[in-house]
């Protein structure tokens, strides 16, 4: 699998979040409680979907799927001018990320995951960063479609 390293430029978004846990996943409930106001939102830039998980500070130091993570649903925005009342702001900071593209169903998207986690990241020159991970869910995604594309972006720093 493909990677490339990418600096990213602050993003806006504007969403819902819900927590949830990998064991207690609540993914569908959110994007069913998303995708009927998106529309409300008038400062989206394009058509692309973000899914983001914030993490709490050093998650991945003591692995558990019971332990809890905000979940998003958003789009991006030009500005904050008028965020509906059903949703938030959230701004994911500049910084540097792996960038996956994930070919295939969304069910099977976390064997893209456990690659990155398991096989590239460790042998890799970087760690994972404290800042939002991410799914762009352009064009190319089709959700169960078997030719379905969607990039994975997560945040790394160099190891010291």
């Amino acid at each position: 699998m493909k990677v490339r390293i990418e600096i990213l430029t602050e993003k806006k978004l504007i969403g819902k979040h819900i927590t949830m846990s990998f064991v207690d996943n609540k993914t569908f409930q959110l994007w069913s409680s998303f995708m009927p106001v998106r529309k409300e939102i008038k400062s989206s830039i394009d058509s692309n979907l973000y899914s983001l998980e914030v993490f709490p500070v050093e998650y991945f130091d003591h692995f558990n799927p019971k332990n809890t993570f905000e979940k998003w649903a958003a789009i991006e925005v030009s500005d904050f001018d008028e965020i509906p009342s059903v949703t938030e702001a959230l701004i994911i900071p500049s910084g540097m990320y792996a960038v996956f593209i994930h070919k295939g169903p969304a069910t099977e998207a976390d064997k893209t995951c456990h690659f990155i986690f398991t096989e590239w990241l460790p042998d890799s020159e970087y760690n994972v960063d404290d800042r939002p991970h991410f799914a762009v869910m352009a064009e190319t995604y089709k959700k169960d479609d078997p030719d379905s594309e969607e990039e994975i972006w997560i945040p790394v720093k160099n190891k010291v």
